[in-house]
């Protein structure tokens, strides 16, 4: 029972990645390899804001909410946008869109993200005697995740490849990405400011992104069409 429950919470955590690389042109275009770069950038990203955390932050005695620790946290962060910039304008693709770049940069960012933050809890926790919703939660946590990196490729790609965008469009495509790179810092107030159970935030995660799609969706195809 213990082994199925890991499965079934591993499925929901990682499932999701393959599931979209599948059903999207990505596999038709084989843009495996621009996913499995843009995992390694985000490895190298998370490498030096760990060096930088451990560095610039202090130790905290209480799990209480700190507003300078925060804004230095969400400023930390930030070399997550660096390192999407990094990957969606220096490394090397294949022949491939625009469109299906950021897809596949943002695939390969979101999966090595699972990977790195949930594998090893999930293998520890998920295989324990006692069922808890928590990691059926973080399953749903790391499809938000996935939704919001794709996100962020998407409005990197308008910021930094799309020359010929709309002009008044451009201060919401710039909001719009400073919200989504600033999610952890903002999940982090509603649960240490606010008081928020993990449930709860994870619902407004899977919200936000869904509405945080649907807007980059709309932002990406207006850029799209030609100019009057």
């Amino acid at each position: 029972m213990t082994m199925f429950h890991f499965f079934n919470c591993a499925i929901l955590t990682f499932g999701p990645h393959a599931v979209y690389y599948s059903a999207t042109p990505l596999s038709e275009y084989d843009t495996l390899g621009t996913s499995v770069k843009a995992a390694l950038v985000y490895l190298g990203t998370a490498l030096i804001k760990l060096v930088c955390l451990a560095t610039f932050l202090k130790v905290s005695e209480n799990d209480g909410f700190d507003p300078y620790q925060e804004l230095l946290k969400a400023a930390i962060g930030f070399i997550d946008v660096a390192g999407l910039y990094f990957a969606l304008t220096q490394l090397t693709h294949r022949n491939i869109s625009q469109n299906h770049k950021f897809q596949a940069v943002g695939l390969g960012w979101a999966f090595a993200d699972s990977v790195l933050h949930r594998l090893a809890p999930l293998w520890v926790g998920a295989r324990g005697l006692e069922f808890t919703w928590d990691f059926i939660l973080q399953g749903l946590e790391a499809n938000a995740n996935l939704v919001l990196s794709i996100s962020l490729a998407a409005l990197g790609s308008l910021m930094w490849l799309r020359k010929n965008k709309p002009k008044t469009l451009i201060p919401i495509i710039y909001a719009c990405a400073r919200i989504v790179a600033t999610m952890p810092s903002i999940t982090s107030y509603l649960r240490r400011g606010l008081g928020w159970h993990f449930p709860k935030v994870v619902g407004f995660e899977l919200f936000t992104s869904l509405s945080m799609a649907f807007i980059s969706w709309q932002l990406f195809s207006a850029c799209q069409r030609p100019s009057s």
